[in-house]
């Protein structure tokens, strides 16, 4: 049997949701507005937990890295995504696709991550919150942060490299609006079969790890709630967790019903749209989430708008006054 005939190719093409030319001025609206919506939501929450002195906490300080996170999870692919449809190109460099998959796979298992450590923070608060302070101390909390950046670059280096020692096919059609590593790998003409362990394997490990982590924490925390005596307290606590609570289900539920689908149709254009709940609308939805209903994020928010108006110059100026002619105190200010 003769090998497959595979080439050193230069650029792959993003199939994107539609070819339908009708339809590329509605997607192209859609996206950016979310896009602009997702930047500046996330923007807005960083910029209240740095100002405000009320949110220099670890929930909050956690929460701010997760929306910086998030501005880079959809910047790695919108952004192309646009460009593309914008142009009427559906082409995307090799070396472009490989960076993309490399910024994609960091931000999203450091997503993961964060979600994970933000349940560790829910679950000191609840269930020991007498050590709360001694426990969450800010050396802890840069630490928890430093340590998944360092293993979310790793894991993203190690699979990039990979991915680098594949060849491809002719076919270089990717049914995607952004390249994603498991379509690429289904393209290649060589021995996949170590890609494919270490794709299953850093799912398995940073996927379901910290999911089975996030599941362990909200079990104590429940129980711990369960066993408060005050209603009140109960309303405070499961109110401190509800959105972080409802993140969590939006990502992992969105992103495992994408891999199931995309695993049962091989690699069909509707894993495209499926995908786009958690690559654009989780993080969208991110800071309306955490401000709708969360006291702090309000008041750092009125007092943050307050405070710019209170900043704004009052003009002053000198009037002449006729009667004073002569006199050192010619000049009266007036305030305009």
């Amino acid at each position: 049997m003769e090998p497959p005939n595979d080439t050193q190719i230069s650029e792959f093409l993003l199939l994107g949701f539609s070819e339908e030319p009708e339809l590329q001025p509605l997607i192209f609206g859609l996206f950016l507005s979310m896009y602009l919506i997702t930047v500046f939501g996330n923007l807005l929450i960083i910029l209240l937990v740095s100002s405000d002195s009320h949110l220099h906490t670890p929930m909050y300080f956690f929460l701010s890295n997760l929306s910086f996170v998030d501005i880079c999870f959809t910047s790695t692919t919108i952004p192309k995504m646009l460009w593309n449809n914008k142009t009427q190109s559906k082409v995307i460099t090799y070396e472009g696709c490989i960076t993309q998959i490399y910024f994609f796979i960091l931000s999203g298992v450091l997503d993961i991550f964060l979600l994970t450590v933000m349940a560790y923070d829910r679950f000191v608060a609840i269930c020991h919150p007498l050590y709360y302070t001694v426990i969450m101390n800010p050396r802890l909390c840069v630490l928890l942060v430093l340590v998944s950046w360092i293993v979310c670059i790793l894991n993203s280096l190690l699979q990039s490299l990979m991915l680098l020692q594949l060849s491809f096919c002719t076919d270089v059609k990717i049914p995607h609006f952004f390249c994603d590593l498991s379509q690429l790998i289904q393209l290649a003409c060589s021995d996949t079969f170590l890609n494919n362990m270490v794709m299953y394997l850093a799912s398995v490990l940073w996927g379901g790890g910290p999911l089975a982590g996030i599941l362990y924490s909200y079990s104590k925390i429940v129980s711990s709630i369960h066993g408060m005596s005050s209603s009140q307290g109960k309303y405070k606590a499961f109110t401190t967790c509800a959105s972080h609570l409802l993140i969590v289900s939006l990502f992992f539920c969105t992103s495992l019903g994408v891999y199931l689908s995309s695993a049962a149709t091989h690699g069909s254009q509707s894993s495209a749209t499926a995908s786009v709940m958690y690559t654009v609308v989780t993080p969208m939805l991110n800071p309306f989430i955490y401000s709708l209903r969360n006291k702090d994020i309000k008041g750092a928010m009125k007092r943050f708008f307050v405070m710019e108006s209170l900043k704004r110059p009052i003009v002053l100026g000198l009037e002449r006054c006729p009667w004073l002619k002569g006199s050192k105190l010619q000049s009266v200010v007036v305030i305009l």
